[in-house]
């Protein structure tokens, strides 16, 4: 186990949108002695065993990244990839048409690769509709619990204080909630943009490939001039610090085009918590 792996026990956990989680006391490891699980002290929800590479360092904290989030990365990466070699290889064969043959052979192992991403995609949206549905139930349940408090305000039960901390605590988790919210209609917007792209299917498996160009990429004799933008290089993993300086912005996956910073900005929200 290394020392950055063994620094993170005893830290407290949030998620990347704020909301404080738990506390590390230990892990389980492998025979190699590589962590498996990390051990969360959720109070009453009891112990929960995280995977290791959902968790990473950011200062005094643990950050616990969402399953769904890893997933829908890896899945924008790979598909991104597919594309991307789809539109060579349609490149290669309009320079090159001795070259067809030995095409046909590679188009066809990454058509079956974009295949076996649409159902790993189906599974990623099904996730990701059904975390919206549990966040859209907890921003009912908080408004509710706001505004009965305004209520007891108002009928002089509770004082305008005592109001003004409900008032204060509410907002900062809707606002968690909403980060994420915006993050996961990203990552959606992303992933039907690639199934947009690579949705017209090759019916023939002989077919030929200069042909197949035109369904899946447009005519190759005048390729679009912009190339599909890869996935924003969110990767992150345990046991590597995210780096905390000033110029470097944290981008959250579903952002369109070059990097830029995003609201749901966490490693701010984390480090002035």
């Amino acid at each position: 186990m290394s020392k950055e792996e063994i620094e993170f026990i005893g830290k407290q956990v949030k998620d990347m949108y704020g909301t404080y989680i738990g506390k590390v006391i230990g892990t389980i490891t492998d025979i190699d002695g590589s962590v498996q699980t990390v051990g969360v002290d959720c109070g009453s929800e009891g112990l929960k065993q995280i995977a290791f590479e959902q968790l990473v360092i950011q200062g005094q904290y643990v950050i616990f990244i969402p399953r769904w989030r890893l997933d829908a990365q890896r899945l924008l990466r790979e598909k991104g990839l597919t594309m991307r070699r789809i539109r060579a290889l349609m490149d290669i064969v309009s320079e090159n048409d001795d070259m067809k043959d030995d095409a046909e052979l590679i188009h066809e192992k990454y058509k079956m690769k974009l295949l076996t991403l649409d159902e790993t995609e189906r599974q990623i949206k099904e996730k990701l509709e059904k975390r919206l549905g549990e966040l859209d139930g907890q921003l009912k349940s908080i408004r509710m619990l706001r505004f009965d408090a305004k209520l007891q305000n108002k009928s002089n039960e509770i004082s305008d204080a005592k109001y003004d901390l409900v008032k204060t605590h509410t907002v900062e988790i809707i606002e968690h909630i909403e980060h994420e919210k915006a993050e996961i209609t990203s990552i959606q917007r992303r992933i039907n943009d690639l199934s947009v792209e690579s949705g017209e299917r090759i019916e023939s498996p002989k077919q030929d490939v200069h042909s197949a160009a035109i369904s899946y990429l447009g005519k190759v004799e005048s390729p679009s001039p912009s190339q599909p933008k890869t996935p924003a290089p969110a990767d992150i993993g345990v046991g590597t610090s995210i780096p905390t300086a000033p110029a470097t912005k944290p981008v959250a996956i579903g952002v369109d085009g070059d990097e830029a910073p995003q609201d749901s900005d966490w490693l701010k929200r984390i480090s002035s918590s």
